[in-house]
């Protein structure tokens, strides 16, 4: 459900936006905009651009700062896991950026609030409106705050069927993905996957592609495995 009042999401970040079209054209998907034609609606795809760039250099020199000792290899590796689409959806989700974004109705309809790619690029977009508003210093705290944030676990996110793989592997066992089936209506349509290892877990995941609906499952077969007391560091390659 599409949530208008900005000055709750302004609160949540803790940036006041000067100039608060900067923040509805960052939250303003192109089926909207197109909707919206008469009005000279803009949508969020130039500020999107302009966030991308501000999100990779912030993430860098946190690295490079935060990490001497990283090869630059796994500097790359953990930038790109940081930027990634399901990553950054992820932590847009967390402050409920997702519930801000204006689409049109029938991107609404389809499920589109609930999709990686959408709200990802309107994070990013947020991301570049900040930028413009307050500046570099500005858009770097959002990005240290709310991206930066749990930099354990978004590791796991990012390939975490690569790092079950190696885990499991580890123990003597192998992983199965098993597809489960589909939920909801066909417009908007969930598959579900089981990541199963006999005796240790057998752990459902969905996602709008079943390529998702796996990374889900993989990433939640981590967490347990964690919790359990498992050594899932993968950092040791």
């Amino acid at each position: 459900m599409h949530n208008k009042n900005l000055s709750v999401f302004m609160q949540t970040i803790g940036y006041d936006f000067k100039d608060i079209s900067l923040l509805e054209v960052a939250l303003t998907h192109s089926s909207y905009a197109n909707e919206q034609k008469k009005g000279n609606c803009c949508d969020n795809e130039r500020m999107e651009f302009l966030g991308d760039a501000v999100l990779e250099l912030s993430s860098s020199d946190y690295i490079y700062k935060n990490h001497a000792e990283m090869a630059e290899g796994k500097m790359t590796r953990l930038r790109a896991s940081i930027v990634c689409e399901p990553t950054l959806a992820l932590c847009a989700r967390a402050i409920k950026l997702d519930t801000f974004i204006r689409l049109g109705k029938g991107e609404e309809l389809t499920g589109g609030r609930s999709r990686d790619s959408i709200v990802s690029d309107a994070c990013e977009a947020v991301i570049g409106a900040i930028y413009l508003d307050g500046g570099f210093a500005n858009a770097k705290e959002f990005v240290n705050k709310f991206i930066l944030n749990d930099l354990d676990n978004k590791k796991l996110f990012f390939d975490s069927k690569t790092i079950l793989q190696e885990v499991i592997q580890g123990l003597g066992k192998e992983v199965d993905y098993e597809f489960i089936g589909e939920e909801g209506p066909e417009h908007n349509k969930q598959f579900v996957v089981a990541a199963v290892v006999d005796g240790l877990f057998n752990i459902k995941g969905t996602g709008h592609t079943k390529k998702s609906a796996s990374q889900n499952a993989a990433y939640a077969a981590l967490i347990e495995l964690k919790n359990k007391g498992y050594d899932i560091n993968s950092d040791k390659k």
